[in-house]
C-alpha cells in the first residue's frame, strides 16, 4: 500500500540501488506500521533537477499510504529517508523535499481492484 517515489538528479550508475531500496522499504514499513510485502519504492536517477537555482545533488519524494501517516510519523519518515539519501547518494537533507499523501483505499488500485 505505501508507495515511496523518489526522483534525484544524481546518476545511479555504479550505485548500490538494492541497498537503498531495501533500507527504504524496511524504514517505511516500520514507521508506518505496514508489512514490507506491501511497500513499493521507486527510485529514478539522472532526472534533470534544479533546487535553489543550482544543479547540485538534490531529490524530491512523494509517499502515498492508506493510513499510517500523521505529523509525528511524517517527521520521522522525512528524517529517515533524508538520512538514507545523504548516506547513499550524498544528497544533503537540506536539498530534499518529501510530500505525504494519506489516501482512502478506494483511491489506490491493486491486484485488478482497489483496497
Amino acid at each position: 500500500m505505501p508507495c515511496l517515489n523518489i526522483s534525484t538528479n544524481v546518476k545511479l550508475d555504479g550505485v548500490d540501488t538494492s541497498s537503498i531500496l531495501s533500507e527504504a522499504t524496511s524504514t517505511v514499513a516500520k514507521l508506518i506500521g505496514k508489512p514490507e510485502a506491501y511497500v513499493m519504492i521507486v527510485l529514478k536517477g539522472s532526472v534533470p533537477m534544479s533546487f535553489g537555482g543550482t544543479e547540485q545533488p538534490a531529490a524530491y519524494g512523494e509517499l502515498v499510504s492508506i493510513g499510517g501517516l500523521n505529523p509525528d510519523v511524517n517527521k520521522k519518515l522525512s528524517a529517515a529517508i533524508a538520512a538514507i539519501l545523504e548516506t547513499k547518494l550524498q544528497v544533503p537533507p537540506s536539498r530534499f523535499f518529501l510530500k505525504f499523501y494519506d489516501t482512502k483505499g478506494s483511491n489506490f488500485g491493486w491486484n485488478g481492484s482497489t483496497f
